[in-house]
């Protein structure tokens, strides 16, 4: 649902800032690299000492260079597969350094091994889950599955719980307890969606591996 309206509502929210960055000669990639970095940062640095608010405020700046940069290749009409897979990698690179700021703090200061698990455990069901579409449209599977918790909600539920979170510091009052919560759900909602995927391609399997068996027995098929 949110890769459906939530990317289109803000490709066109920020396509002038997309068209300004090419007027001033930078390119995709280095739009790419920058977001990614910044994302890591903000996640490595603030997440493990517990600055959650802050951390999350500037991975929120950087993470839309995921959407800038696509938008950036459309208009100069420059789409290709290296940037695709550029784009994909440095997602992967991403949602491991938030996952894994998140992760630092609990096995640490946070001193949490349940919620430190679960956190380890988002940040490799996530990758995974990626995994699964690549692996089976990489052997000619559609792969179609609209998966319960993908990569746009990991992260919205996630960062927006996080931001929030950290307005503990500020003196709001129990607010911190969204963060465990969000983390449970998008736990359980990555492995149903693992599951989804499974299903999907074992059923796209066999449904290729039938119609192959059968031309050579039946001839043309009709």
């Amino acid at each position: 649902m949110l890769n459906k309206y939530a990317r289109a509502f803000f490709t066109r929210v920020l396509t002038p800032f997309a068209a300004l960055l090419i007027r001033l000669g930078i390119s995709p990639d280095a739009v790419t690299l920058t977001g990614t970095a910044g994302v890591c940062a903000g996640a490595l640095v603030f997440y493990p000492q517990g600055e959650f608010f802050w951390g999350t405020v500037v991975i929120t700046l950087f993470v839309f260079s995921d959407l800038v940069d696509g938008n950036m290749a459309r208009q100069l009409g420059r789409s290709s597969r290296w940037g695709a897979f550029l784009d994909s990698t440095l997602d992967r690179v991403a949602d491991g350094a938030i996952f894994g700021g998140l992760a630092l703090w609990y096995a640490g200061s946070g001193d949490d091994n349940v919620l430190c698990a679960v956190t380890i455990f988002c940040l490799a069901s996530g990758q995974v889950v990626s995994y699964t579409k690549a692996r089976g449209e990489s052997i000619g599977l559609p792969v179609n599955v609209n998966g319960l918790v993908e990569r746009a909600e990991r992260l919205v539920i996630s960062l927006v719980a996080c931001g929030f979170s950290g307005l503990h510091k500020f003196g709001v009052p129990h607010i911190d307890i969204l963060l465990p919560i969000a983390l449970w759900i998008v736990a359980v909602g990555s492995a149903v969606t693992l599951v989804q995927r499974v299903v999907t391609v074992r059923r796209e399997a066999a449904e290729a591996d039938a119609e192959e068996r059968a031309v050579p027995q039946g001839g043309e098929t009709r």
